[in-house]
């Protein structure tokens, strides 16, 4: 209910949103199609969803997933 209040009270209109989250089991859940309904006039992005007990080793998948969305890792030298 706190990112819904948050949502609601900005205007995304023309903005990026691009959601992502730890959890133990729900994953983003109905978070994605939440933030579309909340704010329509918001461009959003593929989001990403880390199980709380594999933060530790979730740096690959933190970069992969942020290349994929085209932004360039400080560590591959691009």
């Amino acid at each position: 209910m706190t990112m819904f209040t948050f949502l609601e009270s900005y205007d995304f209109s023309g903005k990026t949103v691009i959601p992502f989250c730890t959890h133990e089991g729900s994953a983003l859940g109905r978070s994605e199609s939440d933030i579309t309904e909340l704010i329509p006039d918001a461009e959003l992005l593929e989001g990403l969803a880390i199980r709380g007990s594999n933060v530790d080793s979730a740096g690959s998948d933190v970069t992969h997933w942020l290349e994929e969305l085209g932004f360039r890792s400080s560590t591959s030298g691009k």
